[in-house]
C-alpha cells in the first residue's frame, strides 16, 4: 500500500509507523505501544488474509477468486478455521483480514471473529457491503472490527454492471450508512478500471459527502475473471493518480481526517516523489527516505502478507491462487510460512537477486522493489519480469543509466 495522504499530502495516519517507520507525535503515554515502530519493513509478520469462503452473492467482473452465488466443497470447517486463528496468533501477526467471495456469506463468520479477538487479534473485514443491515453492523461494531472495507466501483450504474447485480450500489450504501452510523470505522475500496477512472472526482465527492473516513484504491491484477477486465494504459493510469493526489492534498489542505491509499503498484510511490520534487517540495527527499525504508514490493507479498484460501492453501497473497505454498490442514501456516525450500517463496524474499528486464536499470529499485510479481507473471509466465503496470518512463527511472546502489 501507498499511504498518499502521509506521503503526497504529509498528514499523520495510524499506519505510518509501521508503514514507513516514523513515529506519530503527540502522542499519549498509553497509544505509544499500540502505535510503535516496526524494526524494519522485512521483520514485519505477515498480514494474513483469509479468503474464509468462495460464496458471493454478486458476480463482479474482475473476481480474483472467479466466485458466485453457490455453495462450495472442502471449505475450512469451523473448527479447522479456529485452529488457523489460534495458529495465527501464537505466530503474533499484525492482523487477520476476513475476505471471499463474500465473507458475511459465511454462517460462523462472527464465531470466528469472536474467536480471533478473544485471541488478542486484530481483525478487518472486506466486504461487498450489500449484507450489512442494521443488526450486522452492530455485531461488526460489539467484535471491536478494526476496519472494515466495502468495494465499490464507481457510482451506481457503472458499480451495479461491474458487480453484476442490479441494486448492488444502493445495498451497498445501505452497508456504509450503518456502519458510520455506530462510528465503526468504515473504508471504500476500489478498483481503477477504464470504465470508471473517469469518474473519480465523483467518487471523492462521495467519500466526503458520505463520512468515509478511509479510501483505498487498487490497480487492477488480472487474475480470476479479472482476466478480462480493460485496464488503463500508462497514461490513464498516471491522470488517475494525478486526481487522486490532488484530491487528497485537497483534504488535507481543508483539515479533513481522511486516509487515502493506493493499491497494489508500488511505482506510485516513486511517482509521488517525482511529482514533490518537481514542484520543489521541502518533503520531497523525507519522502524518498520513508519509501526506501518500507521498500514497496520487497516487504510485501510472501512477505508483508499472506493469504490462506477457503480450502486451507496457503499463498504469497491472495492474488496467487494458482501456487500453493502448502496447506494448513497437513501443516500451520506459521511453519508454511517461515519454509523458505519453496522456491517462490525464497525468490520472493530475495527478489531483488531473480529480478530482470527494467526493473534491474530503474534507481528506484530499492523504493518500489519491483512491484506485484504475480502481476509479471501473470502477464508474461516468469514471476521477475518487469511488472507491465509501471508506468514511469525510461527517463524517470534512469534505465539508460546504472541503478542506484
Amino acid at each position: 500500500m501507498i499511504d498518499v495522504s502521509v506521503l503526497y499530502a504529509g498528514r499523520e495516519t495510524a499506519s505510518q509507523p509501521h508503514r514507513y517507520g516514523r513515529a506519530l507525535r503527540h502522542l499519549r503515554p498509553a497509544e505509544h505501544e499500540a502505535h510503535a515502530v516496526a524494526p524494519t519493513a522485512s521483520q514485519r509478520r505477515p498480514i494474513v488474509v483469509w479468503n474464509c469462503t468462495r460464496t458471493c452473492n454478486l458476480r463482479c467482473v474482475h473476481c480474483y477468486s472467479d466466485s458466485a452465488n453457490r455453495r462450495y466443497p472442502g471449505e475450512l470447517t469451523t473448527d479447522e478455521g479456529k485452529a488457523l486463528i489460534a495458529d495465527l496468533a501464537a505466530f503474533k501477526v499484525p492482523a487477520l483480514l476476513f475476505s471471499g467471495g463474500e465473507p458475511l456469506a459465511r454462517p460462523d463468520l462472527f464465531e470466528l471473529a469472536a474467536h480471533a479477538r478473544a485471541l488478542g487479534l486484530h481483525v478487518v473485514l472486506s466486504t461487498n457491503g450489500t449484507l450489512i443491515d442494521e443488526a450486522v453492523a452492530r455485531k461488526l461494531k460489539d467484535l471491536r472490527f478494526s476496519y472494515v472495507g466495502i468495494s465499490l466501483d464507481g457510482m451506481e450504474p457503472v458499480n451495479d454492471k461491474f458487480r453484476g447485480v442490479t441494486g448492488a450500489y444502493e445495498r451497498a450504501m445501505r452497508g456504509f450508512r450503518n456502519l458510520v452510523a455506530l462510528e465503526q470505522k468504515v473504508g471504500l475500496r476500489l478498483t481503477l478500471t477504464r470504465q470508471n477512472a473517469k469518474d473519480l472526482p465523483r467518487i471523492f465527492d462521495f467519500i466526503e459527502a458520505n463520512g468515509i473516513r478511509r479510501a483505498c484504491f487498487y490497480h487492477l491484477v488480472p487474475s480470476g475473471r479479472g482476466k478480462g477486465v480493460m485496464d488503463l494504459t500508462p497514461e490513464e493510469t498516471r491522470l488517475a493518480v494525478d486526481v487522486i493526489l490532488d484530491r487528497t492534498a485537497d483534504f488535507a489542505r481543508r483539515g479533513l481526517p481522511i486516509e487515502v491509499l493506493t493499491v497494489d503498484n508500488h511505482c506510485d510511490g516513486p511517482y509521488i516523489y517525482l511529482k514533490l520534487k518537481a514542484k520543489g517540495d521541502p518533503r520531497a527527499e523525507d519522502v524518498f527516505q520513508m519509501l526506501k525504508w518500507n521498500g514497496g514490493g520487497l516487504a510485501s507479498s510472501g512477505v508483508g502478507i499472506g493469504c490462506v484460501d477457503f480450502l486451507g492453501n496457503v499463498h504469497p497473497d491472495q492474488f496467487w491462487m494458482h501456487y500453493s505454498l502448502g496447506n494448513v490442514r497437513t501443516r500451520p501456516f506459521s511453519e508454511l510460512w517461515q519454509d523458505e525450500r519453496d522456491p517462490l517463496l525464497a525468490g520472493l524474499r530475495d527478489r531483488q537477486s531473480y529480478l530482470n528486464g527494467r526493473c534491474t536499470r530503474c534507481r528506484f529499485m530499492k523504493l518500489c522493489g519491483g512491484s506485484l510479481r504475480v502481476r509479471a507473471q501473470l502477464a508474461t509466465g516468469d514471476p521477475w519480469a518487469s511488472d507491465p503496470a509501471c508506468y514511469l518512463t525510461d527517463e524517470e527511472i534512469g534505465a539508460t543509466v546504472p541503478a542506484e546502489a
